[in-house]
């Protein structure tokens, strides 16, 4: 269960980001906002800690691409383009918007990263996604309608995010806080290296300090939840339980922006209660087979971590080492999670 604990925990943080950030965006352009609320997320996440806990794997220099490619893509020019999107639609349009993250990130990872989704799996994430469509037919029956320039550059963050996620699911093996403080101070900096450049507006006084507070949750503590998912369910069931982000995002648009929302969108909620629910249900197993491979990451000695200790390895459980693990036949319920990428 903690898999999809840490899904819905960063939904809801991340959902709530839309409507904030539309309130936020009239005050700055959107490369100095996407920093502000990046520094935000670094600092609140250096004030957990500034090194690599022991029982976590540390970041190596092997990890520099794929940390680079997910500053860029997911740390700079994914919220770039959300902001230019939210600047030019209303704050529910905003939000569900944000359902396009799910069906990329599954399409990916299950045609470019090699994941699986079985039957079941697959109907439980189609069932969440028809939510955010009722969603959606609900937003543009009444006073929603959105720019397409608008929309599309939320297309276009939501891709990004999506090819961030995978990317960040082979790193989820690091210690999540080290990794994720790591992404969102160094794309706090670059965009807002950035917008001082190009001269960009940046928010004063009050709108100043919200922008980083909610860097700190829905950016910083969102990210770092999502990792957590990513590491234990693989990305494409991490992209369904996210998918509810834009249902949180619009009921904060009710508190925040005192925007409509009617009876459809409690329809919507059921709906995506009961693909989360059968998601929570999933019961996948069969004979699979493990491959030799030597990697580090946090981990117990259970059934797929049974090896010696030198008098130097770190003592205690949960701990971290770089292990080999030995070639297995068995069957048990799981999911792609690091040690079951397989074909099916």
């Amino acid at each position: 269960m903690w898999g999809p604990a840490c899904g819905l925990a960063a939904a809801a943080l991340f959902g709530m980001s839309a409507p904030a950030a539309k309130a936020l965006v009239i005050a700055a352009d959107p490369n100095a906002l996407a920093g502000l609320l990046y520094l935000g997320a670094g600092l609140g996440l250096s004030a957990i800690g500034g090194r690599t806990r022991e029982a976590e794997a540390p970041l190596r220099s092997a990890d520099l691409p794929l940390l680079f490619a997910v500053i860029v893509v997911g740390g700079m020019v994914g919220p770039v383009l959300l902001l230019v999107g939210l600047a030019r639609v209303s704050g529910i349009v905003g939000s569900l918007s944000l359902n396009l993250e799910a069906p990329f990130t599954m399409g990916l990872a299950v045609l470019l990263f090699g994941e699986h989704l079985g039957r079941r799996e697959t109907i439980a994430a189609g069932i969440i996604l028809l939510g955010g469509v009722v969603l959606g037919v609900a937003a543009t029956s009444h006073q929603v309608a959105g720019s397409v320039w608008g929309v599309l550059a939320l297309a276009g963050a939501c891709l990004a995010w999506a090819l961030d996620n995978n990317l960040t699911q082979r790193l989820s093996i690091r210690d999540p806080i080290a990794l994720v403080r790591t992404k969102t101070l160094a794309a706090g900096s670059g965009n807002l290296l950035l917008a001082i450049g190009l001269g960009d507006r940046f928010p004063a006084g009050g709108a100043l300090l919200a922008a980083l507070v909610v860097g700190a949750f829905s950016y910083g503590m969102s990210i770092v939840f999502d990792t957590y998912a990513l590491r234990a369910i693989g990305a494409a069931r991490e992209a369904a339980y996210f998918a509810t982000a834009p249902f949180f995002g619009a009921l904060f648009s009710l508190l925040l922006l005192r925007e409509h929302v009617g009876a459809a969108e409690a329809v919507a909620a059921s709906v995506m209660l009961l693909g989360v629910t059968l998601l929570l249900r999933e019961h996948h197993e069969h004979e699979h087979v493990h491959d030799v491979v030597t990697h580090e990451h946090r981990h117990r000695h259970d059934q797929h971590h049974r090896h010696f200790h030198d008098s130097d390895m770190p003592p205690g459980e949960p701990h971290s080492h770089v292990h080999t693990h030995a070639p297995v036949r068995h069957r048990h319920p799981h999911v792609p999670d690091v040690h079951h990428r397989h074909r099916h």
